[in-house]
């Protein structure tokens, strides 16, 4: 509770004046208020007041629920007061509500207070203390002062070293120059799980003013490689249009037509909120790839006008893959791809753990897969459900949850291979993904007989990967050798 709760009443009447008018799109009308809270008045006894705000609350709670991430970053624009951006920033610092959609909401609110300031270039402008130090940035400044009458303890140690990591996280961003390896690096992810891991702090203002500087220079960067990629993608199907032709290429299975692209609706999609938004922003990442190692040319879906000369009729070719040297693959493993599968497997690790532990204990030994289901062994699933495992043990759990990890990766990719084999791009793609992983399994089986040469538990795992990792290479092996017959 605030020192001046009439203060308060005015701080969660702008916010409810600003929730009631955003949800009338949605409805379709203006929202039915509580009578109480129909006029306001800042006049009444402390008694009232006190009661006032107690029915406010509830009811912004309950219109809190129906108003999301993605709702409220379309709602901000230019035009949008910032004093209203204050009073909502104001309301959920507050609260600490520890769940992920009132998190994302302040993330954002944050994030449209630093990319719209009152004076340009206000948050860029920095001296030096008179010790020579760099004193707190404007910033955060400014969100301390918004802030002022909100509890703000201090920041644990871990979650000090933990905004630290931002820094290079940016550098990291920064050096991406395509849409397809930012995506598939995993950053994104990182971040999200970075900005979990701080709990009740994410809503300290020091956190706060570096969240929001990370996320306005990420979403300069992403904007940009999403608009370069869409750009390209526009240009080839301008080119295959005037040709004649309709089929760009295949994304999933899916063929992708120039209709497709020119319903591509960039700005909506950037409005989305990323971590709904990634299948979406994938699947263009995909597309401009697919262009790129196979150009539409073949696929034309009208053919062209010839003479009545060259109108002879030629034998259909049969589409074959790409010349395959499995020691080329092996030996053209790049930093990036390695890293961009590294990403993959910590995905692939946090979904197996999050399904062990809500799952039925009947029920959580089988984890359905795409095209499979991954069956763990009882070690495996003790490994998954363990909180903190501590001394041998928890060398022994990492070491189990990696081997699951990378056999779930491997079996999916070598599914993938077998259903991709009418389309060049996509089977590269997977055979490339399945090098990759082969080379990781032999360091992950190595490390393994380091971490307890004695533990039965670790040994049976291994000899399923080996299994897995042998079904594999037998697929890539095949496959070079057919090449080398069609060649």
């Amino acid at each position: 509770m605030v020192e001046d709760p009439k203060w308060e009443l005015a701080i969660l009447a702008t916010v409810q004046g600003f929730c009631e008018k955003l949800l009338q799109a949605p409805v379709g009308g203006e929202i039915p208020v509580p009578a109480q809270l129909e006029t306001i008045s800042l006049q009444q006894s402390e008694d009232d007041v006190h009661e006032t705000l107690g029915l406010m609350r509830r009811w912004l709670r309950l219109l809190d629920l129906a108003i999301t991430p993605a709702l409220l970053r379309q709602a901000f624009t230019t035009e949008t007061d910032p004093e209203i951006a204050e009073a909502l920033l104001r309301y959920f610092t507050r609260n600490k509500d520890g769940s992920d959609t009132n998190r994302d909401k302040t993330d954002l609110i944050a994030t449209f207070l630093y990319r719209h300031p009152r004076v340009p270039g206000q948050w860029e402008r920095r001296g030096y203390g008179l010790d020579g130090s760099l004193p707190l940035s404007p910033f955060e400044i400014a969100l301390i002062e918004i802030l002022a009458d909100s509890d703000v303890p201090e920041l644990p140690e871990e979650h000090l070293q933990a905004l630290r990591v931002f820094d290079s996280l940016q550098e990291e961003a920064h050096r991406f120059n395509d849409l397809h390896s930012l995506l598939e690096s995993g950053i994104i992810t990182r971040v999200r799980e970075l900005k979990q891991s701080l709990e009740a702090s994410f809503y300290h203002p020091s956190v706060l003013a570096t969240i929001a500087s990370y996320n306005a220079r990420f979403g300069r960067k992403f904007d940009d490689l999403f608009h370069q990629a869409t750009a390209e993608i526009r240009a080839l199907a301008g080119e295959v249009q005037e040709r004649g032709g309709s089929i760009l290429g295949t994304v999933d299975g899916m063929d992708i037509t120039v209709d497709h692209v020119n319903a591509l609706q960039e700005l909506e999609l950037l409005k989305l909120d990323y971590a709904k938004a990634l299948d979406k922003f994938r699947r263009v990442s995909k597309l401009k790839i697919t262009l790129e190692r196979e150009p539409p040319i073949r696929h034309f879906s009208q053919p062209l006008q010839v003479s009545a000369i060259s109108q002879v009729p030629s034998p259909k070719l049969r589409p074959t893959r790409p010349v395959v040297n499995l020691e080329q693959m092996r030996a053209g493993i790049t930093p990036q791809q390695i890293a961009t599968e590294e990403a993959k497997l910590r995905q692939v690790e946090e979904s197996v753990r999050i399904f062990v532990r809500v799952a039925d204990p009947k029920m959580r030994q089988v984890i359905p897969m795409r095209f499979f289901n991954l069956t763990l062994t009882p070690a495996e699933v003790e490994a998954f459900s363990c909180e903190r495992p501590s001394g041998d043990s928890a060398a022994v759990s990492r070491t189990l949850m990696r081997i699951v990890a990378v056999l779930g990766r491997i079996s999916t990719e070598t599914e993938e291979i077998k259903r991709s084999a009418n389309s060049h791009s996509l089977w590269k793609l997977h055979a490339d993904s399945l090098t990759v992983l082969l080379q990781i399994s032999r360091s992950v089986t190595e490390s393994a007989s380091h971490v307890a040469c004695d533990s039965e538990s670790i040994a049976i795992s291994l000899q399923k990967l080996r299994e897995r990792c042998l079904t594999a290479q037998n697929v890539l092996e095949q496959a070079e050798r057919d090449s080398q017959l069609v060649s």
